[in-house]
């Protein structure tokens, strides 16, 4: 069973600016519903109890300059719950002393990446963390919603049970030159083996396009060491895959399909989408 995740938070999120000048774009709210209500939480909280709820307890997140705010968070504060309990905000409460508890029941590992070099560089940090185990890599912008955590459970099983070093999630898209892409040959409808990977291609090699939500064996971080600035002077993630590949390693992607969801709150129009999709989706009624 994988125990182990990294959560990237570097990025600068300068698509959202002015806002995130001084709050990470990974803490913008999204709408939940639990069995005590309808909250609102960060993006990055929903990811953590997404993983901590399928068995993870080993959580490296990588942070950037002025991103210690993410930290303050993930720190309990009992006398907040104090003064909740008191001001008779009990299922607000309660939720946070959930929270909580998942917290203090983690390993949180906090690394920083002193300057934004891209993906792969915020990954490549993380070694000394993963070690010799597999791991799950996360974005802390992309939040993945299927019924009972099917698909990242599928995810994960896949890994293990076809011992792959690489098992990324994918998508089809109408614009991939906006994307990591890849290309490959269909085991089934759901599952490919890549042949190729490309950052944000001007000729699209298809419409698979990558979404920050994967599984790696350790090998990746050789490949990581390997590659160059690519796209936009970075080191992209997309070509430590292709070394992968060219390294004939096992590398699969899973497909999302029509019941799996992504909510990506990486510019204004995909934030507002994710906000109408989980205000939508929660059943709020502010009546």
């Amino acid at each position: 069973m994988l125990k182990k995740a990294v959560i990237t938070s570097a990025g600068l999120g300068t698509r959202l600016l002015p806002y995130t000048k001084e709050i990470p774009k990974e803490m913008l709210p999204i709408f939940c519903r639990t069995p005590r209500g309808i909250f609102l939480k960060p993006a990055l909280q929903l990811i953590f109890e997404q993983l901590y709820n399928i068995g993870i307890r080993e959580f490296c997140f990588i942070i950037g300059r002025g991103k210690r705010v993410i930290e303050d968070y993930f720190t309990p504060d009992n006398s907040f719950i104090r003064y909740l309990k008191k001001k008779n905000k009990n299922m607000v409460a309660e939720e946070l002393e959930e929270f909580y508890s998942q917290v203090e029941n983690s390993t949180l590992v906090w690394i920083n990446q002193p300057e934004p070099r891209g993906f792969g560089d915020a990954v490549r940090l993380s070694e000394p963390f993963v070690g010799n185990s597999n791991f799950l890599l996360a974005a802390g912008d992309n939040y993945i919603i299927s019924p009972g955590n099917n698909y990242l459970k599928k995810l994960i099983d896949i890994h293990v049970s076809m011992e792959n070093h690489a098992t990324l999630s994918v998508f089809k898209v109408d614009d991939p030159k906006s994307f990591g892409v890849v290309m490959g040959d269909r085991l089934n409808s759901d599952i490919v083996r890549i042949r190729k990977a490309v950052e944000k291609p001007q000729t699209p090699i298809s419409n698979l396009a990558l979404i920050s939500l994967h599984v790696f064996h350790p090998v990746i971080f050789k490949a990581l060491k390997g590659i160059e600035p690519g796209y936009a002077g970075e080191y992209q993630l997309t070509d430590a895959i292709q070394k992968l590949v060219e390294w004939n390693y096992r590398v699969y992607a899973l497909e999302m399909k029509k019941n799996v969801f992504r909510l990506d709150i990486g510019t204004p129009q995909s934030y507002w989408r994710a906000i109408e999709y989980s205000y939508s989706s929660s059943g709020y009624d502010e009546n």
